[in-house]
């Protein structure tokens, strides 16, 4: 939503603001993003102190296996926490809009890049910094790593795109312009990840998966992280079953090329609070590496003192 408003405000608060009514208030995003607003109005002139209580509250992950008892956090709210710093603490200038998503650190490419999207689209084109637009001519035409299409390419389908939504939400396309219907934002739906579950315990183990591995945990669920290298030849797709308590839950189809590979090997949530034994077989193990298994994040229906 908020892409939408900065089509028609220069005033960067009220963007904020406004797009932040399309979340729902019980969620723990809106409450993150209410609270940097709140700390942004309390202190305007340091964003180092809105950084720090936004960090010291809302880091903690659940979701991520590998973000869960770690200094790590690819969550969604805390990262538009750090977009909406650069933006208010911004003060739609450029350069400084960008610095300060980056130096809030996680997802550090991403987020001032989305920061800057939307001021760009404030301001327009034009506006931005012949600086901050250096170099792009030479990067247009060649295809992203891993993948087919250029950023010339990006450009063609985010036009096509947002004309499409616009024409879908009532406005016009003509050949003389395009008239965009302005809206009332609406609440979406509340939707809750991971509800239920709290990150109890990590059980390390750190081996390879060539014939079996079990192991044994207390809880209602656990996730299970990978390696991005395997070894094997890139074509190649483990097959894999998961047993808990001696019954097959799952048979896995783990690609060893890492741009497809699955981020999260094994995982299972919302089984029967108690003792559970997992065994992990491989069925086609290849002589060149195979599937190294990492560390075990075990969940429990309960908060608990661990701190993360």
């Amino acid at each position: 939503m908020i892409q939408p408003l900065a089509f028609i405000s220069d005033d960067i608060n009220y963007v904020v603001e406004e797009a932040l009514k399309t979340i729902p208030k019980e969620s723990k995003f809106y409450q993150c993003i209410a609270d940097v607003i709140k700390w942004h109005k309390e202190n305007p002139t340091d964003w180092k102190a809105t950084w720090f209580k936004t960090h010291r509250k809302w880091s903690e992950d659940i979701g991520s296996p590998i973000g869960v008892f770690a200094p790590f956090n690819i969550d969604a709210k805390i990262n538009a926490a750090w977009v909406v710093m650069g933006l208010l603490y911004g003060n739609g200038d450029f350069t400084r809009t960008f610095e300060i998503s980056t130096r809030c650190g996680d997802d550090a490419d991403c987020n001032p890049a989305t920061a800057g999207g939307i001021l760009a689209t404030i301001t327009g084109y034009d506006k931005i910094p012949d600086y901050w637009k250096q170099g792009l001519a030479e990067v247009e035409p060649i295809d992203f790593k891993y993948t087919t299409i250029s950023l010339n390419d990006a450009y063609e389908l985010s036009y096509k795109h947002a004309l499409e939504l616009i024409k879908r939400n009532g406005g016009k396309v003509t050949d003389q312009g395009v008239e965009i219907k302005v809206q009332t934002p609406k609440t979406v739906p509340l939707e809750v990840a991971f509800e239920g579950h709290y990150p109890k315990e990590q059980i390390n183990l750190n081996k390879t998966l060539d014939d079996e591995i079990s192991f044994e945990f207390e809880g209602i669920g656990f996730a299970i992280t990978g390696s991005d290298e395997s070894g094997a030849p890139k074509d190649h797709v483990f097959k894999a079953e998961m047993y808990i308590d001696d019954k097959l839950v799952e048979t896995a189809n783990l690609p060893a090329d890492f741009t497809v590979r699955r981020f999260t090997p094994f995982w299972k949530y919302k089984l029967e609070n108690g003792k559970h034994i997992v065994r992990l077989k491989q069925l086609n193990p290849s002589k060149e590496g195979g599937l190294f298994l990492g560390k075990v994040i075990v969940y429990s229906s309960k908060p608990t003192s661990n701190k993360f």
